[in-house]
């Protein structure tokens, strides 16, 4: 266990849309207060800021940033679309030192097009993939593919249809991403293998979590093996109860250190600092990146959570830690 200083002073930052449902706004909520709390018991001080509206600047100038490491929680300004680049930018500029990836980082992860030639330039296995504009498919000739608007992210876009067979599917999911999204579309070779959940941290010195694995061994149909917005968030769906998360995974040694290798070196060359998770599928012996979390959820029941209780971290302790390591770059507490 990592020797963590425990009075490092928190401003936990996070969103509240006004657009959201009583429900969601409740969630979000109740998950802020549950990291607060175990920070807290912990010996953090902690301040809980919600960005409700779209002045971040404005909302944050009350703090000085030589007395706190904000903790960011925040995944959009509201009211204000793709703005999770902008909220880190912002505090860049205001010189606060907050936990996770950089503005930059941030953006990139939004360009997932961007990702993958970067992972491309750095021979690490991604599945072959063109980006369309248009609903002609062109020569495209790889089935099953998947369909992805280019710049989302929390599996915004992604559903059972986004899965295609044939040249006449692709096009229909093309056009729909084109007119629903207002965005090109990224599609890619399906790969239908097992799919592992990988988190990271660190800095300098960088170390995997425990593996992950969604286990989709229950559902046969090849479009439902995927874990859709619907399959994270919403209980109770059919794909939210039957999918299965599984740690810590056992692999045998050489395969699961060709695993760590790929998902370290694409930890790295994407920039991502602090935390993050590396998605990957694994079929007939290769390890493929499918995606680059720079910024992953970390409530209490997320693959991270999970995979960080396995080696010994509480809830509380996880968040110490990140907060920790963002610490060193702070001119007061990094001293």
């Amino acid at each position: 266990m990592d020797n963590l200083r425990h009075n490092l002073p928190i401003l936990m930052l996070h969103n509240m849309n006004p657009e959201w449902t009583s429900e969601e706004l409740l969630e979000s909520e109740q998950d802020v207060t549950t990291l607060s709390n175990a920070l807290s018991e912990l010996g953090h001080p902690v301040e809980i800021v919600a960005i409700e509206d779209d002045d971040l600047s404005g909302r944050l100038s009350a703090y000085n940033p030589e007395n706190y490491i904000v903790f960011n929680w925040c995944e959009e300004i509201p009211g204000v679309p793709h703005s999770e680049p902008e909220v880190a930018a912002v505090m860049e500029q205001m010189g606060f030192v907050f936990t996770g990836s950089s503005s930059d980082t941030l953006s990139l992860a939004h360009d997932k097009p961007e990702i993958k030639r970067i992972l491309n330039e750095a021979n690490i296995p991604t599945p072959p993939w063109e980006v369309f504009k248009n609903p002609d498919a062109g020569k495209w000739n790889i089935f099953p593919s998947i369909v992805k608007p280019a710049h989302e992210h929390c599996s915004i876009g992604i559903s059972p249809e986004s899965i295609v067979t044939s040249p006449t599917e692709l096009e229909n999911r093309i056009t729909f991403v084109l007119e629903t999204y207002k965005q090109p579309a990224l599609v890619e070779e399906f790969i239908n293998g097992r799919e592992f959940l990988n988190a990271v941290w660190g800095n300098h010195n960088i170390a995997m979590l425990p593996i992950v694995e969604m286990d989709y061994g229950t559902l046969t149909n090849l479009r439902d093996r995927l874990f859709t917005y619907e399959a994270k968030y919403v209980a109770g769906s059919r794909l939210y109860e039957n999918i299965d998360m599984r740690v810590p995974v056992e692999l045998e040694t050489p395969v699961q250190s060709v695993l760590e290798q790929i998902v370290l070196a694409t930890y790295r060359v994407t920039g991502c600092r602090d935390y993050g998770r590396i998605d990957v599928r694994y079929h007939n012996g290769v390890f493929y990146v499918i995606d680059v979390n720079p910024n992953p959820d970390i409530n209490p029941y997320t693959s991270m959570t999970s995979a960080a209780a396995k080696v010994g971290y509480s809830y509380g302790e996880m968040g110490s830690r990140i907060v920790n390591l963002a610490a060193k770059r702070h001119p007061v507490f990094g001293k």
